[in-house]
């Protein structure tokens, strides 16, 4: 099918296709079961791409009139929570504000850090917006404050051992002892978190901290630390370089950072539909926050504004499952916002969730259509998803090869909130059109664009505005939504096994910390 969108005023093309699908892709069990009626049919059919367009700019409006992001624990993102609630509720959802306490950072300004004495000399920072990699960083949830005060090396390990986290430094209160209070703490990276380190420092008296790399080989670029919670002094991270000139210089050093870091409380947005099942739970998701440096209108506007257009569409239509649509923070701070959601529901609630979907980009301007992989059957790393997952993919697969797209598998890899409803053992699935990965050839061939260039150049940046939108991906995305959703709303035969997952499924032994920027060296020494 050859499909052609017309500027202005095109139609979800892939949303009138999914019209007749229903019935088609309907597991064997459930065909028998009555297909949504010519009034469902027509509201499908409402969600047009001026619909989902029109939530991406009122986003984009909210991040103009509030400091250029929609970030989680910040007035652009709580304006955007107002924004989908108020729409919700006019579609007839039943909403709940789920607020939870989140660790929150913003580097406001470039940092300084200079040797005032013996040798005066500047270092190059790492400006606030990672344009490029400077001899020192600041550590992520370090404090503010600016201090000039003599430089006091702690339980180094100089030349470094033999193996990475060798050394100990700061680990301890005991390598404090001598420690004189007032004095900036020299720490090197080793066995335990950055932020221990910090902590024991201030304990110590210590004003701020310099913690540098270890110095084995991969380990000497400058750390571009995160500390996991605010700390009141200022931190910064070091190459090991650097830290090998401070430690046999010694001396006083003048150090400045202007941050912002604190707890905050930030909320998930969850709607439940007034009908069907409500032991039956068919849920989607998306999340609400961008990133600091942007808007974030593909990373996820785009996912939030045609989750939103299907569930209004859907909103006041009878169903055989209970639809129930998700909105989630702080996805950027590494899924915080799902898994807190996931973690507080009790076990005979969990149980009711037969399956979740999740939208994440979907309008990358060099796109891909990517299908996550349920089976494993791309054969690429990644496990399967739980059982049932791999029947959400042929849904989609059924779905693009119905207007003749291609399509491709992409890893369930953790990046995006499937992960805790995967964890306890939820049948998973959804659609993305790439990150900050590379296009390769063979996807060329299929999708168009261009090989070896990022699907979404503005990743994670300023520029990830209503122009970063690649129009024919969103309507078929959202199509695909609108398929899904109704296929599951009127299915008897849902995906997975139909029973309760065990509370032990849940169990989690140390917080998840994957993120989208998995850095080396992040948290941990």
């Amino acid at each position: 099918m050859r499909i052609t969108l017309r500027r202005g005023t095109f139609r979800v093309l892939a949303t009138a296709a999914a019209l007749s699908l229903p019935l088609a892709l309907l597991p064997a069990a459930a065909q028998a079961e009555p297909a949504p009626g010519p009034a469902e049919r027509k509201l499908i059919d409402s969600v047009t791409a001026p619909a989902v367009k029109k939530h991406l700019q009122a986003l984009q409006s909210i991040a103009d009139a509030n400091h250029g992001n929609r970030a989680a624990g910040t007035s652009g993102h709580l304006a955007s929570r107002d924004y989908v609630v108020g729409r919700l509720k006019k579609a007839g959802y039943n909403v709940t504000l789920q607020p939870f306490d989140i660790a929150y950072f913003e580097e406001k300004s470039t940092a300084l850090m200079e040797r005032v004495s013996p040798n005066p000399r500047v270092f190059t920072p790492t400006p606030p917006d990672g344009s490029s990699v400077g001899e020192f960083d600041t550590m992520t949830y370090s404090g503010p404050g600016e201090v000039t005060a003599t430089l006091q090396s702690v339980d180094l390990v100089l030349p470094p051992g033999p193996t990475p986290s060798t050394s100990n430094s700061g680990c301890e209160a005991a390598d404090f002892a001598g420690f004189t209070p007032g004095n900036i703490a020299l720490l090197q990276r080793g066995t335990c978190d950055f932020v221990v380190k910090a902590q024991n420092a201030k304990a110590a008296g210590a004003v701020a901290a310099v913690i540098f790399n270890e110095g084995q080989p991969g380990r000497t670029a400058t750390l571009l630390g995160n500390l996991g919670t605010p700390v009141t002094i200022p931190v910064v991270g070091t190459s090991f370089a650097v830290g090998q000139e401070l430690a046999a210089t010694g001396g006083v050093v003048h150090l400045k950072t202007d941050t912002i870091s604190d707890i905050r409380t930030t909320y998930n947005v969850i709607a439940d539909s007034k009908w069907g099942d409500p032991n039956k739970v068919v849920m989607s998701g998306a999340h609400l926050d961008s990133v600091p440096a942007g808007p974030g209108i593909n990373d996820d506007g785009s996912g939030t504004a045609a989750t939103l257009a299907v569930a209004e569409a859907l909103g006041k239509i009878p169903t055989r499952n209970r639809l129930r649509f998700a909105w989630w923070s702080a996805e950027e701070l590494g899924l915080l916002g799902s898994i807190h959601y996931v973690d507080t529901l009790p076990a005979a609630e969990l149980s009711k969730i037969k399956l979740f979907l999740d939208y994440d980009m979907l309008g990358s301007t060099n796109y891909a259509f990517k299908i996550y992989d349920g089976d494993d059957s791309d054969g690429v790393g990644a496990p399967a998803g739980p059982p049932g997952s791999d029947e959400i993919e042929k849904l989609y697969e059924k779905y693009f090869d119905l207007l003749h797209q291609g399509h491709n598998g992409t890893d369930f890899d953790g990046r995006s909130d499937y992960g805790p409803f995967i964890e306890a053992g939820i049948p998973s699935g959804g659609v993305f059109t790439g990150a900050e990965g590379i296009k390769t050839p063979e996807e060329a061939a299929i999708f168009g664009g261009t090989a070896g260039q990022p699907y979404d150049p503005c990743y994670h940046q300023a520029c990830d505005t209503v122009a970063n939108i690649n129009d024919k991906a969103l309507a078929l995305n959202t199509g695909a939504i609108a398929t899904a959703a109704v296929v599951y709303a009127y299915s008897r035969d849902l995906p997975g096994p139909d029973t309760a997952r065990p509370a032990a499924a849940r169990t989690r032994t140390a917080p998840t910390t994957t993120t989208k920027a998995t850095i080396e060296g992040r948290t941990t020494g």
